[in-house]
Parts: C-alpha cells; sequence; structure tokens
C-alpha cells in the first residue's frame, strides 16, 4: 500500500525506522525489537541506507525479510551517492519484483573511509534528480505514479546542515515535491516550535505533502553525541540539557536519564497530536523499549487508539 494512502486513511501515522544490522548478535536485536513494536500497530516501518550505499544488499534484505514474516509495510531508503543510473535501475527492478511499494529518496553522506570522495562521479548530485528518475521508471515499468513506487523525502526543521540560506532550503523541497513526491519524514528535533515553524514555511512555499515528524528519544549521555552527528548538528534544549543533567548529577544514572528522554519524547508526541500532525515516525536504533514506553505514556495500548 502506498504511504499516501495510509496518511489519507488515517488521522494519524506512526511508523518506526530501523538500521540494517552487520552481526549475528545485531540481527537478534532487531528482529526482537520488531517483534515487541509489531503489536503496537504501526503505519509502516522504514529502513535506513549506509553511506555510499554500503548496505545496499543488507536493507533489501531486511526489507524483504520484514515484508514476508510482519504484516506491516516496508519502505527502504535509497541515496544518491555512490550510484550510476544503471545501478538505481536494477535496484528499483528489484525492489518491484519483491512487492515493495513505497522508497524514501534521499541525498546520502558520502562514504566514511573516503573524505576525498568525488561526488562529480554520480549520476545523481541532488534527491530531487533520483525522484525524477523514480518517477520516470514508475512512467516506463508502471504506467504512472499511482499504481509505480510512492516517494518520500527528508525534511530538516532545524535547517538543511548543507544549506545555510534558509529561503533557498525551501526552494530545493519545493523543487523535490514538484518532482512527485508524496510525504516527507523530518530529521528528528527536541523543541516543537521548529517542527511548527518548517510546517507554516512548507505551506507559505506552496509545499503540500504531508510531514511526518522526526522523533529520537534520549536513552543515554553517549547516545546523545551520537544523535548530534545523525541529525548533523541537532540542538538540545537548554532546559532538556538540564534536566538530564540531574537525573545524571552524582553519577551516570543510566535509567534516571533514559526516564527523563522519554517523558520529554512523550510531550513532545502529546503536543504533536494536539496540534494536529500528520504522522509521528520514530528513530527506534533497533531497540523497543523507549517507543513502547512511549506508547504507555500516552494511554494508548497500540496506534490505532490514535487514528
Amino acid at each position: 500500500m502506498h504511504i499516501r494512502d495510509l496518511i489519507a486513511r488515517e488521522r494519524v501515522t506512526f511508523s518506526f525506522e530501523f538500521f540494517p544490522p552487520r552481526s549475528a548478535e545485531a540481527a537478534e536485536h532487531l528482529y526482537t525489537a520488531i517483534a515487541e513494536l509489531e503489536p503496537l500497530k504501526p503505519s509502516f516501518v522504514s529502513v535506513t541506507y549506509g553511506a555510499g550505499g554500503s548496505t545496499r544488499e543488507l536493507t533489501h534484505d531486511l526489507v524483504v525479510r520484514i515484508k514476508r514474516s510482519t504484516r506491516i509495510e516496508a519502505v527502504p531508503h535509497l541515496t544518491c551517492i555512490g550510484h550510476s543510473e544503471a545501478e538505481i535501475q536494477a535496484i528499483l527492478e528489484r525492489y518491484a519484483q519483491a512487492g515493495v511499494s513505497n522508497l524514501l529518496a534521499l541525498g546520502g553522506d558520502p562514504p566514511r573511509d573516503r573524505p576525498d570522495y568525488d561526488r562529480s562521479r554520480d549520476a545523481f548530485r541532488r534527491a530531487v534528480d533520483l525522484v525524477r528518475f523514480i518517477q520516470r521508471f514508475n512512467e516506463r515499468h508502471f504506467g504512472g505514479r499511482e499504481k509505480g513506487f510512492g516517494v518520500g523525502v527528508a525534511g530538516f526543521p532545524e535547517g538543511h546542515p548543507a544549506t545555510a540560506n534558509r529561503l533557498l532550503e525551501m526552494e530545493y523541497l519545493k523543487a523535490k515535491t514538484d518532482a512527485g513526491v508524496d510525504w516527507i519524514t523530518t530529521q528528528l528535533f527536541f523543541d516543537n516550535r521548529d517542527f511548527y515553524d518548517f510546517r507554516e514555511r512548507c505551506e507559505l512555499a506552496g509545499i503540500q505533502a504531508p510531514i511526518l515528524a522526526g522523533i529520537m528519544p534520549v536513552t543515554a549521555l553517549s547516545g546523545m553525541k551520537r544523535m548530534a552527528d545523525l541529525a548533523a548538528g541537532a540542538r538540545f534544549p537548554a532546559s532538556l540539557l538540564k534536566a538530564i543533567n540531574r537525573a545524571a548529577s552524582g553519577g551516570a544514572d543510566a535509567e534516571g536519564v533514559k526516564r527523563v528522554g522519554v517523558h520529554w519524547a512523550t510531550e513532545q508526541c502529546r503536543d504533536l497530536l494536539d496540534h494536529g500532525v500528520a504522522g509521528i515516525h520514530f528513530y527506534t536504533l533497533n531497540r523497543s523499549d523507549a517507543t513502547r514506553q512511549i506508547f504507555l505514556n500516552l494511554g494508548v495500548r497500540d496506534a490505532s487508539a490514535l487514528r
């Protein structure tokens, strides 16, 4: 099912993000998390794609496994960097054969082990180029986007890390959505005012694609740096930092920090629901406990109660 149809059908969507495991132990953790999260009845899940396509096969295999072993719609990420048109064509054909219905088209990051990576050799320089290619594929293979892949892209409430000019940033996002985008999933954020401002600026720019809010609860002090790296410099509000510092004072109180982070994320979700968010996308880091606790804090057993 297309994500655009899920968004149109449900009052609010709830979705989770996973990344492909690289070891047997990591795989065990992930499949346990999926089993624990499936009863929450998510609208869909997404699966990340490593820098430079480094997890291409792992992403494909995980998407197919989720599709075959659960009732959850799985959405693979697909990035520009490190690919020729022929490679993207082959990836799209494999996903079409596997019955995958949606893709998240991203610019992507260069390989971490190649700091001198030359982007001039990439067939797709920006996410908008990838979106256009997918829509051409839809036209050739499915007769149009209605029966082809649904396409989502990323949004950045705190600003795109590669575009300092916020006006130009919205022009780029408008070009992506005009190329054939069904929804926008935002990068994680910790202050809902950033999301609401982003949503209003999208409206002013004439961007009509529904916007799903990306939420990642802080669960450990060590994880905060990783969050900042993942979100290219996420802004941690001072009030959140103060609460975390209180929880960790006198020693590394891991459970205290986690309680603060989950409470903060719960309040974000409650406020987003009160302000008509189209959907909430949880960055799970392949763990289920924080997301399940947020649902409990919201007073619901599964997502169907909030739709």
